[in-house]
This record gives C-alpha cells, structure tokens and sequence, in this order.
C-alpha cells in the first residue's frame, strides 16, 4: 500500500511540474531486466516496445552496463575541440556497418535528421552556388519534433500549429514511384523517405518504389537519403534496412537502438556527399562525447557477439505467424503489416483501450496512429515471449 501511495504521489507531482506534452500511462517504471519492466509496486511487465525501439538488448545488459560505468569513471564529456577514443572506435564501426565514408555523432535522431537536412542542402549549394533547394518528403512520414524536422514530416497533425516552418519541401505519396516523379524539380536537391514508416503506421517499402526512388536520384543528380532511426540498427534482420532492399542511400539518419538507452544520433553519408561540409558548417557541444559513443562501441561489439542479426531473423517469422493468427481470429482486425521485429496490426477501431487494457494485464504494447498496435520488442525475445504476449493480447481482444 506504500508502494501505491508513493507512485500516486510521484504522478501528482510530475502533473504539477512536467509540461503536459505526453498522455503518460499510470505507472511510474521502477527497473527492467531483460525483456520484462518492473513498477514502483513490484508489478511485472512484458515490454514490446522497448522505450519505442530503443532497447534492442533488452534491459541490464552486463557487457553493456560495464562499459558505461568503465567510461563514466574515466571521461565524459571533452567537446568537439578535441579527439577522444570512444569516438573514434565508434564511428569505425558505424562506417563499416552502413558502408557510409563519414559519421557525424548527434545527441538524438531528430538532431541526426537536422544533419542530413544541412548536409543536403549544402552538397546542392556547392554544386549550384544557389541555395534555393527543395526537399521531398513523403506523406504520412515522421522525422522528429524540432522545426526543421516537423517541416519535413508528412503527417498535418505534427506540423499545423507550429507553421510556419523552414520552406522548400514537397510532399509525395510513399509507395507511388509517379507521385516522386511529379514532385522533381530542377532545384530538388534529395528525397528523404523510411525504408519502413514506423509512425505513419508500420508501411514497409515496396522494392520496386525503392529502387525507382534510387534510380529516379540518379538520373537527376539528387541526393537519397534514408532515415533509419525506427528501422535500423537490425530491427528488420539487416543491420539497416535499406541493406534488406540492396539499395544503397546517400545519406543516412540513426538513433533510438544506436545508443540501447543513451541518447545519441548519428548522420553519416559517401565521401561524396561529406566533403560538401567545411569546419564551422556544422556542430554541437555533447555529439560524440565519449561516454555516449563508449555506449554505441559497445553496441556494435553486442551486435556481433551476440549474433543478434542472425536471432531476429530467426524469431521475427514466429512473431508474424502468430500476429497472422490473431489476424485470422478476430474481426476487428484489419490488417497485418512489417518486416522482422517492427509489426503491427491495423484495427477497425481505435487501439487505446486495448492498450491500457493490455498494460493492466501486464504487456507494454504502444500504438502508431489511432488505430494501430506496434510491435517493437527488444531483439533479444524468444519465442516465448511472443506467445507470451500473444496469450495476453489474446485474452484483451476476447474481451473488446
């Protein structure tokens, strides 16, 4: 009973002080080990959602923890005046998993997006002397919530109250190689579009849109850029889902399971594309200070050890046919979409009380749009745990 009245006052205060920008669930997170989270009240639940695609490794990762506190005893923070180890180990990776030249380490994906946004616009102005460049985006897509971010982001909700934003960007429709084509101009300086939408509601790309994307780039001498911050960093099987497709961008976004819980972004592109930056073009005091990018090393090296590529391509087909089997058992829902561990079903009605209903039976599940339930593990699930999960959402949606 102490337990509860702590959490409840631990809310209270949060709605006193917090600015009211998150519809938080009613449970205050106390620890997590492996795949389950933990409450202030000792309640356990299954997580497939992962801090929204966050924990590949799921929570308290000894190899993990270990090199972050070997790190925060040695340096933190030195700014980008100077070269520090962790960083440089990182970016080796980084490079050698992406087949990109250059990296540039950011403190979270909408600042990665940011990057690529610059990056972009100063490879056309090098090539032009003309700055007036314009982006394609597409519809429904989500790139983040800064201003620059949100112009390009597809989906009204995100952007109408902040209008207006930063100009030259042009919307088409995803999956519609003719509506990319209608959208090029002569000052079109790169498309930017999810190899899977994640936000916009778990829309895999159609191979033949992506390579005509990639081809329609260039044939006009503009730029592709991916943003992998959902459905990178082996969420789909492949390291980057474009590797999946064996389409190759210009440029590239990461973050969210980059870091596994320490926030850190990271654009990177060809040498092509980098060497359009000069010192003074771009910046920031904390990306690529050491403990965050001894946390992105670490990653890559659990990666490889763990062989966590070869694991989610083992399990994620057992995830589909069981979400197949929910498909064929209930009405209501209206469509299964996704690749590897990012899934989710399309409801003919809303998702919020299956949600919150599924959180009392002890399973995070998240939502993408009103109407759709993404599934977003931690890659380190077995199939256990999803007919664990299945048993839960089973008994939810019996009783909807």
């Amino acid at each position: 009973m102490e337990q509860v009245m702590k959490a409840k006052n631990y809310m209270e205060e949060a709605d006193q002080i917090l600015m009211h920008t998150y519809s938080r669930f009613q449970i205050v997170l106390d620890k997590g080990e492996g795949v389950y989270l933990y409450d202030m009240e000792g309640k356990k639940y299954l997580d497939f959602a992962a801090g929204i695609a966050v924990f590949a490794l799921g929570y308290g990762n000894q190899q993990y923890n270990d090199a972050l506190k070997l790190q925060i005893d040695k340096l933190l923070h030195t700014s980008n005046l100077y070269y520090n180890v962790p960083m440089i180990e990182a970016a080796k990776k980084f490079v050698k998993a992406s087949g990109m030249d250059r990296v540039f380490f950011t403190n979270s994906g909408t600042e990665a997006i940011e990057g690529a946004i610059k990056l972009a616009r100063k490879y056309y102005y090098k090539k032009k002397g003309d700055a007036g460049s314009e982006i394609i985006s597409m519809n429904h897509s989500f790139h983040g919530r800064s201003m620059g971010a949100l112009s390009i982001t597809g989906t009204k909700k995100y952007r109408e109250a902040f209008e207006p934003l930063i100009g030259g960007v042009a919307f088409a429709e995803y999956n519609d190689l003719e509506s990319v084509k209608a959208q090029i101009k002569e000052n079109t300086c790169a498309i930017i579009m999810e190899p899977v939408q994640g936000e916009g509601g778990i829309y895999p790309a159609e191979q033949a849109f992506i390579e005509g994307v990639r081809k329609l780039c260039d044939d006009n001498d503009i730029l592709l850029i991916f943003d992998e911050i959902q459905c990178g960093m082996g969420r789909t099987g492949e390291m980057f889902a474009y590797q999946k497709y064996g389409v190759k961008p210009d440029i590239i976004t990461s973050a969210k399971a980059l870091g596994c819980g320490v926030p850190v972004g990271a654009f990177a592109a060809t040498q092509k594309v980098a060497k359009a930056f000069e010192p003074g073009d771009h910046g920031t005091t904390y990306g690529g200070n050491p403990f965050a990018t001894a946390a992105v090393s670490k990653v890559f090296d659990i990666f490889d050890s763990e062989k966590l590529l070869e694991h989610v391509n083992e399990v994620a087909p057992y995830l589909y046919e069981k979400l197949e089997e929910l498909v064929d058992k209930y009405d209501i829902i209206k469509e299964h979409r996704g690749i590897g561990l990012m899934q989710g079903l399309e409801f003919t009605i809303p998702v919020k009380d299956i949600i919150l209903k599924a959180v009392d039976a002890g399973l995070i599940i998240i939502s993408a749009g009103a109407n759709i339930i993404r599934f977003v593990p931690a890659l380190i699930i077995e199939k256990s745990h999803v007919d664990e999960m299945v048993e839960i959402l089973d008994g939810v949606l019996k009783s909807i």
